[in-house]
């Protein structure tokens, strides 16, 4: 059995007020080579179709388009969940009918997991859809007081697919949310900043041992490609990096490939944007240069900390007019200061004036002054002191 797994597409997502769409549809369009190239038995989305509830009609259309050529013209089925970014009413819509085309779709929660049987050369696979549900959405349905956490609601779910799964076969799930391994204080989770809380104070996660029951586990929500403790439960990541917290991430969809015994083997394929998302760093003067900019996608989306000491003029417009689609920009040690900038530190009264400046120059830069600007100081401050002498004696 082969499948891809993937998820986040978020359709219609608006970073730093660029729409990404454009972005999508090229992004899209890959993945459809690759089914085609691929030829997978299914095709799994975990959650996040859209960027939110009610989305942009543009949205909407690129969704339906894409769907309906991985449907009709290469006749692979599609498995799908909702995400916590989509409507369960919206995402489940004609899903019925279109199951008897191959799209297989679980938007709402009704007491029952939705169950998908793909068969290959080696028998049956079965596929549990399990959609982005609020546990009290959940302990509502089931009435259930005990359900309080995403954590609850998941074990409580798992628990009733386990008392009809057929373990002689093999089994995926497919699932939304922040799973973790709760015993191994070793694993790191890679987050990223577009990535919407699910709750308030560690109620969302899921303990990731929940899922050793099954030969594979396609999950959505975190937005990095990455493993929870085995290649068996893997987050496929964002199909786009959608903030600049992402931009070491290598956006890609998951392959898997599994064997008559459920034994996986894994595949990222590379997802290459038209436009990327990266962070230029240095003088205002030195990224606006042709040198620097010539060998790089000036089209791509930029974040640009500038590194100049002096006051600069429009430094946005003079980076955009290199960059158009620059999405912001800051001045490296500038913020917050452990200090007030017009403060001096204790025993300021002992002090010369050169000691005062040389703090109040590295609070301010966060450096130490050179000794060539430290020697232009203190001639001012001897003319300066000369001046005041002068006056004084007249």
């Amino acid at each position: 059995m082969k499948f891809i797994h993937t998820g986040d597409w978020h359709i219609g997502k608006i970073v730093n007020e660029f729409s990404m769409i454009e972005e999508q549809k090229h992004i899209l369009e890959l993945l459809i080579t690759i089914i085609k190239k691929e030829k997978p038995n299914a095709l799994i989305i975990a959650g996040d179709l859209y960027d939110r509830s009610i989305p942009p009609v543009e949205a909407v259309e690129l969704l339906d388009k894409t769907l309906s050529r991985i449907l009709l013209e290469l006749q692979t089925p599609i498995l799908l969940i909702r995400g916590n970014h989509d409507s369960a009413t919206r995402v489940s819509f004609a899903g019925d009918i279109l199951t008897e085309k191959g799209l297989h779709i679980a938007g709402a929660y009704n007491k029952e997991v939705k169950k998908v049987t793909l068969e290959d050369i080696h028998g049956s696979v079965n596929f549990y859809l399990i959609p982005y549900i609020d546990p009290r959405e959940l302990r509502h349905i089931l009435q259930d007081d005990e359900i309080t956490t995403h954590d609850d609601a998941m074990k409580k779910i798992i628990d009733n697919i386990k008392r009809e799964m057929n373990k002689e076969e093999r089994n995926v799930i497919v699932a939304h949310g922040y799973v973790t391994c709760m015993n191994d204080k070793e694993l790191e989770l890679e987050l990223s900043d577009s990535e919407r809380p699910l709750s308030i104070g560690g109620t969302d996660i899921i303990n990731g041992d929940y899922f050793e029951c099954f030969d594979y586990t396609a999950l959505g929500h975190l937005h990095g490609a990455q493993k929870v403790g085995s290649d068996k439960i893997r987050y496929a990541g964002s199909i786009l990096k959608y903030s600049f917290s992402e931009v070491k991430h290598n956006k890609s969809v998951t392959l898997i490939e599994m064997d008559a015994e459920g034994k996986i083997e894994v595949e990222p394929i590379k997802l290459m944007p038209k436009s990327d998302m990266r962070i230029i760093k240095g003088p205002l003067s030195s990224l606006i240069d042709p040198e620097t900019y010539n060998q790089t996608n000036v089209q791509d989306y930029v974040y640009a900390i500038l590194t100049d000491e002096g006051e600069l003029i429009d430094p946005i417009s003079k980076l955009r007019a290199v960059y158009p689609n620059i999405m912001g920009l800051s001045r490296e040690n500038i913020g917050d200061r452990e200090e007030s900038r017009t403060s001096a530190t204790s025993g300021y009264q002992n002090k010369t004036k050169l000691e005062l400046f040389k703090e109040f120059y590295q609070s301010i830069s966060n450096k130490d002054i050179t000794d060539e600007k430290l020697k232009i100081i203190k001639e001012i401050i001897e003319d300066v002191e000369k001046e005041e002498g002068i006056a004084c004696d007249q």
